[in-house]
């Protein structure tokens, strides 16, 4: 039996209403009113700018915490995923073993250097007062005036820009799925992160055939590439009729 990878990426999650990045109403054509979107997702600014830095997390990506998963979800259930995604909608599918590489937006670890070993927290998103975000948001994730402070305060469990992959994000096991994958199929993705890469560099490696998802796919230099040039929708769509 063929042992199939998926790596989902944002075009998987437009279908509940959460939007892609790099569309019109992408969360990278939004910033602040001081910062890009490239500047805002990185550990320098959670640093220096923490306030800036949670409000714009907060209206960019947890204001879509409560959406719910949609059919390309519910058929990846039980499926081997790997998701680029933080919503954690393959988890409200009811997938148990989906790795999420970029973190959960409904989880927070405290303040730590990079490679350390940490843990996981259930993100205290309820309990934000709106009214006066910035201080409730720097009360809740335990920062003082002089900034985050390591142990004590809190992050966002999310993979910004200037950091890397760790086995925070389960990056080993991630590694070892890939090489053990016959095939590749990569979903609503735009291949313009490390992750994608990587798989890619495998499979090349290892000469496993991929399959690319998407209704404007980018255009790989590799030989054993099936192109689909349809929705994820549209593509469980078709797998649903062959299996009937």
């Amino acid at each position: 039996m063929l042992q199939t990878l998926y790596i989902t990426g944002a075009g998987v999650s437009a279908e509940s209403g959460i939007p892609t990045f790099r569309g019109e109403d992408g969360f990278w054509t939004i910033g602040s009113a001081n910062y890009t979107p490239q500047e805002m997702a990185t550990r320098a600014m959670y640093k220096s700018q923490p306030s800036e830095f949670l409000k714009w997390y907060y209206h960019r990506f947890v204001t879509y915490r409560n959406h719910g998963p949609n059919q390309v979800h519910q058929w990846l259930s039980d499926k081997n995923v790997i998701t680029q995604n933080i919503d954690g909608l393959d988890g409200k599918a009811g997938n148990n073993h989906f790795i999420a590489i970029h973190g959960r937006v409904d989880q927070v670890t405290p303040f730590h250097t990079q490679g350390e070993s940490t843990e996981c927290y259930t993100a205290p998103w309820d309990e934000v007062d709106e009214s006066r975000l910035a201080e409730s948001l720097l009360a809740l994730f335990k920062i003082a005036r002089r900034g985050p402070e390591k142990g004590v305060s809190l992050k966002p469990y999310v993979l910004l820009f200037d950091e890397y992959y760790t086995d925070l994000y389960r990056i080993s096991e991630a590694q070892s799925r890939m090489y053990a994958a016959d095939r590749i199929i990569f979903m609503g993705t735009s291949f313009s992160v490390n992750i994608t890469q990587m798989a890619l560099e495998i499979a090349r490696h290892k000469a496993i055939p991929i399959e690319v998802v998407d209704p404007n796919p980018a255009h790989l230099l590799y030989e054993q590439v099936t192109y689909h040039r349809m929705t994820a929708s549209e593509y469980i769509a078709n797998c649903k009729a062959e299996e009937s």
